[in-house]
């Protein structure tokens, strides 16, 4: 890999730099204050789910340290922080009665982020659905998305006169398929239909969100995708045929109905009888697609596909994830400790391709790109995490070259601020460009940070004149 220095990556003029968090996977306080159970609660509390039985009881405790971590951003000079709100904080039954506690804990941390000039962007949901609306069905029923425009309404009513960034769900793709269909995700479900249904649910869900969010003056509106780069094994017929299901599960499902107004064409291909289209009504498609102020896009590695001809011939055990489809290898280059190929220049592909096929594509943050690496303590206390700063600066490349081809990119938040749950994998995997003792809560800026930190000080240097988003 190639190595630059900060100065030598140049962005536009009121280039957006921040970095990211969730609220599961730092804030810890898991029974205080009001907050009632989410499925990661019940998840990680049932034995065999997450490695070593870890859970976000604890975390890094954010709930109590949110200062020092304000302090740490403070540092590092971004403009913005993206943090998500636990719902289940805000209404412990995810309907009805309003935990005001709850909502003063993000009260403080927006009034924290704004006093040390930096802007929050907020995300309504990052996987952590209130308990107690997964017993009545979850993200498999209509009315879960109905009861999230209503939590929508609570946390705007309260923070939307200082937050101007919006993102209403993280990730759906591993909200529905990872969670309700692949069973590796809370809340462990593993389906078909109902899978696809989730999957519906959740586009429902943001367009709901949005246009409460609308209503009550929100500045910037937005979406956050786990889109893939994918290519298929070989150009015979049926790797190509798995690349296009492909294609459907992961990105298609999304983009077809946000941005192009329809279903994806390859549904009965990809699921045949298991999408049925019974849980969608008339209307649905002008309320997902409502037209957005932004995309957010997390990447981390692209994917390869083949056919893989075997699917489950019992309908009733066969998953949304049973596609006939297998992933493969083929990159012969280095991997994060995640096991992902690391692939810059599909970051590249990912971004110019989905500007060409969406004409009417909005303008694109970068919400989530980093690394887990097998970052050590050195003698003196230091974290020299070389390969994540290789990582970072050769996607941060990657991302000038999509620019550069015309894709309007407005910001990148580095994933992550903190060392922190990362879900099922629990605290094996470090992404954070600051290290956490999970012992003793004690924070450690790496080198990552550091070299994060002279970038946007470049990137400002270079632009003087420019407003900054703080």
């Amino acid at each position: 890999m190639s190595s630059a220095s900060p100065a030598s990556l140049v962005f536009p003029p009121g280039f957006t730099f921040g970095t990211a968090t969730a609220s599961y996977q730092i804030e810890g306080a898991y029974d205080e204050d009001g907050r009632g159970p989410s499925i990661w609660d019940t998840f990680s509390h049932t034995p065999g789910r997450t490695e070593g039985g870890a859970t976000g009881d604890v975390a890094c405790d954010h709930y109590h340290r949110y200062p020092e971590d304000v302090e740490l951003l403070s540092r590092l000079g971004v403009d913005s922080y993206r943090y998500s709100i636990a719902w289940s904080r805000i209404q412990p039954q995810g309907t009805g009665a309003v935990n005001e506690k709850g909502l003063d804990f993000y009260d403080r941390l927006t009034d924290s982020l704004l006093a040390a000039g930096i802007s929050p962007a907020v995300t309504l949901y990052h996987w952590d659905l209130p308990q107690a609306l997964e017993d009545r069905g979850g993200w498999r029923v209509r009315e879960t998305a109905e009861h999230f425009a209503e939590y929508t309404r609570v946390v705007v009513d309260r923070l939307g006169d200082r937050v101007g960034r919006w993102i209403t769900l993280n990730e759906p793709f591993c909200s529905s398929f990872v969670g309700y269909a692949e069973g590796r995700h809370a809340p462990g479900v593993r389906a078909g239909t109902p899978a696809l249904a989730a999957a519906h649910h959740l586009l429902l869900a943001h367009g709901h969100a949005v246009q409460v969010l609308r209503e009550a003056g929100a500045r910037e509106v937005g979406i956050t995708l786990n889109l893939d780069r994918i290519e298929a094994a070989s150009s015979s017929p049926a790797d190509q045929a798995a690349l296009r299901r492909a294609e459907t599960l992961h990105n298609e499902v999304w983009t077809e109905p946000l941005f192009a107004g329809r279903y994806p064409t390859g549904e009965a291909e990809t699921w045949g009888t298991l999408a049925d289209g019974s849980y969608r009504r008339d209307g649905d498609l002008d309320i997902i697609g409502a037209p957005l102020d932004f995309v957010g896009l997390n990447f981390y590695r692209p994917l390869t596909v083949a056919d893989a001809p075997h699917r489950e011939a019992d309908l009733s055990l066969r998953t949304a994830m049973d596609i006939g489809v297998v992933e493969t290898d083929p990159y012969g280059t280095r991997h994060t400790t995640m096991g992902w190929p690391v692939v810059p220049e599909a970051f590249t592909d990912l971004l110019v391709d989905l500007d060409k096929r969406y004409p009417n594509l909005p303008p694109v943050y970068i919400t989530e790109n980093g690394s887990a690496e097998a970052d050590t303590v050195s003698a003196d206390g230091s974290v020299h995490d070389a390969d994540r700063v290789t990582y970072l600066q050769d996607h941060l490349r990657a991302l000038v070259g999509a620019i550069d081809a015309g894709v309007d990119v407005r910001g990148y938040y580095c994933w992550s601020m903190l060392d922190n749950f990362e879900w099922a994998r629990g605290y094996g995997q470090r992404f954070g460009i600051v290290r956490v003792d999970y012992d003793t809560q004690e924070r450690t800026p790496k080198d990552s940070y550091h070299w994060f930190r002279e970038l946007i000080a470049a990137h400002r240097a270079a632009h003087p004149a420019t407003e900054q988003e703080h």
